[in-house]
């Protein structure tokens, strides 16, 4: 097994936020069917499914400053309201930031939550999955993604969860099984998705005869159980390669040249429509690094103007292609800055209060619910907290988030503990 990285990025606690990716070559060692073996273990039954409907989960890690996104300070001293000035939207009375002009022109399409309560950790685990790093590392929770994944079931040659920014301990099924971690195609594992020179479908089906056979030797020996339905994972592996559905929706050479032109330096979010078009449950992507202890205003001139087009380009095609309510978006980090401007010009972490910005899935849009204090400090109104968010998110694409599931021991474990959503948007 090989490992590839993605780029990376690195926060203020000096450590590395890099992606791995493991994969085998198909036709020689380990194979795609290999490979969703391992990911599958023992796996349950497929759960019913729900409505076609998706979610994009696009998170901007380091923690981006909520009062220089959708939470502008104007009125505030200096020292606190920093370099940029709000604009007016296309909504009376919503304003965001001068460096997002095009959401600014259809804000009757996207709606932020300007009230969300988080805390102090460098970790996606929190809006991924309705709980801290540090507490889920007992609680074991499993992502969002995970949770759909489970559900839709794993049938098709679709995987229900795809990753464009690889793994992360947000990202962990946990007690759902590793047959729910999220797809992964960054990198050279998309030969996995293709035939390699010489094999024909032929060739093909033979092989997956004798990978049956081999699986029938394998359990023979096996005394753990653990290739029980293995032969449902070399299935799924042969059709996402003769399908080709997964490998056509990453193939952006199928998109004509303007809408590249529009996508080009954020094809993760082209990847993430192409890949909701084709069935895809769930797709998360990262943007950015957003840990701005100093040069804020500079980093955040360079960046917002970028995460803007991103936003607008992909609700704008939602729209287009009447997809906008079967496809929830959800643009956030994992806490806040400090409203004190630095002595470096940057903003600090700040847990007490941060902002997310939501769109499609056929929630109420052109909304601002809730905001924080004068100095953007705390909520001063509508408090929420990450799992309302999620619990909205799941509602949103037909899961319901009272839902439970067994653990390791058999326990019956709720997807959310703080199910209420946010009934503004709903």
């Amino acid at each position: 097994m090989l490992n590839f990285t993605q780029g990376g990025y690195r926060c203020c606690d000096g450590i590395s936020r890099r992606s791995f990716l493991q994969i085998g070559a198909f036709g020689a060692g380990l194979t795609l069917a290999e490979m969703l073996r391992l990911n599958a273990g023992a796996s349950a039954a497929p759960a019913a499914s729900t409505k076609n409907k998706s979610a994009i989960m696009v998170y901007l890690p380091g923690g981006p400053s909520h009062m220089d996104m959708w939470d502008l300070k104007p009125n505030a001293p200096k020292e606190y309201k920093g370099e940029f000035n709000p604009i007016a939207t296309n909504v009376p009375g919503c304003q965001i930031c001068e460096h997002f002009p095009l959401q600014a022109k259809m804000w009757d399409k996207l709606s932020a939550i300007r009230s969300i309560v988080s805390v102090d950790e460098h970790s996606d685990t929190l809006v991924m999955t309705g709980w801290s790093d540090n507490q889920n590392r007992t609680r074991q929770s499993p992502s969002f993604g995970s949770v759909v994944s489970k559900i839709r079931g794993n049938t098709s040659d679709v995987p229900p969860f795809v990753s464009l920014r690889g793994m992360s301990r947000g990202s962990d099924p946990t007690y759902l099984g590793v047959a729910h971690r999220p797809f992964n195609p960054s990198g050279p594992g998309m030969r996995n998705l293709q035939l390699p020179g010489g094999v024909d479908m032929v060739r093909c089906e033979d092989r997956k005869a004798l990978l049956k056979g081999l699986d029938d030797v394998r359990r023979d020996v096996d005394a753990s159980g653990k290739m029980k339905g293995m032969d449902t994972f070399t299935e799924r592996a042969f059709d996402m390669v003769a399908s080709g559905s997964v490998r056509k929706a990453l193939d952006l050479s199928k998109e004509d040249k303007n809408s590249r032109d529009r996508y080009k330096s954020i094809e993760p979010f082209l990847s993430a429509r192409r890949l909701v078009e084709a069935g895809v449950g769930c797709v998360t992507l990262t943007y950015g690094g957003w840990d701005t202890h100093g040069q804020n205003f500079t980093q955040l001139k360079r960046q917002l103007p970028v995460l803007d087009r991103g936003i607008t380009n992909l609700i704008q095609d939602l729209h287009d292609r009447g997809m906008e309510k079967d496809v929830v978006l959800v643009v956030w980090g994992e806490f806040g800055r400090t409203p004190r401007v630095n002595g470096g010009a940057g903003r600090d972490h700040w847990s007490p209060v941060m902002s997310a910005m939501v769109a499609g899935g056929g929630l109420k849009m052109g909304q601002m619910i809730g905001e924080s204090s004068a100095r953007g400090e705390y909520p001063k109104d509508r408090r929420v907290t990450p799992s309302n968010v999620l619990s909205t998110i799941y509602r949103a694409i037909g899961i319901d988030p009272a839902k439970t599931f067994n653990n390791g021991s058999g326990r019956p474990m709720h997807i959310l503990e703080d199910r209420e959503p946010i009934r503004e948007l709903i």
